[in-house]
């Protein structure tokens, strides 16, 4: 994304995006020219992640407002290597009040950025997301984008946190402050199921 293709978003935050966005193309075109710093390599960060979980989700309906109102649902996630770990194909099934629920989620490493990036589809809606970008630091995974909300831009966070080899929390947080505050819109709590 292009800073000139947002520069038509009419809310602060979207600015704000924007330019985050622009300034990580330009570390991104920056880190393609050689330098004496070795980056890290993170192509194995999401290794863990491997394999059949049982997840327990806590949707919250409208984070923004600071409703805690929310639904829940339990299931499976499935996640499996693809290209010799550059990729994770992940198949989420859960049931809920609203009944079943199914989703995927793809994971690509890119070597020259070191970063990964998760895009995801509902296979209610069956439209692929633009991706959450970002990179895991001392056993913590952060991935960020700009999206909308109700209309409004909004920037999105996602988390791994707590891995363990047996189990993992995932939390998906939205901001319409520019990132100032976070307010927690997906919470997954990850068991692995042996086999």
């Amino acid at each position: 994304m292009t800073f000139a293709r947002c520069f038509g978003v009419r809310r602060l935050v979207g600015a704000i995006g924007c330019a985050f966005l622009a300034l990580a193309g330009a570390a991104g075109q920056a880190a393609e020219q050689p330098t004496n710093v070795a980056s890290r390599d993170g192509q194995h960060d999401f290794d863990f992640n491997i394999g059949q979980w049982k997840t327990h989700i806590r949707r919250i309906l409208d984070p923004l407002s600071g409703s805690a109102n929310a639904i829940e649902l339990s299931g499976t996630v499935t996640v499996r290597k693809v290209w010799d770990g550059k990729a994770e194909l992940e198949e989420i099934e859960a049931d809920g009040p609203k009944g079943h629920w199914e989703a995927l989620a793809l994971f690509l490493y890119n070597p020259q950025a070191h970063q990964w990036g998760q895009w995801f589809v509902n296979s209610k809606s069956g439209v692929l997301t633009s991706p959450l970008i970002g990179a895991f630091k001392d056993g913590r995974g952060e991935l960020f984008a700009q999206d909308t909300f109700d209309g409004r831009s909004i920037l999105v966070r996602g988390v791994w946190a707590d891995v363990t080899p047996d189990s993992h929390h995932y939390e998906e947080s939205y901001s319409d402050d520019g990132g100032k505050t976070w307010a927690p819109a997906f919470i997954a709590n990850l068991t692995r199921l042996r086999q």
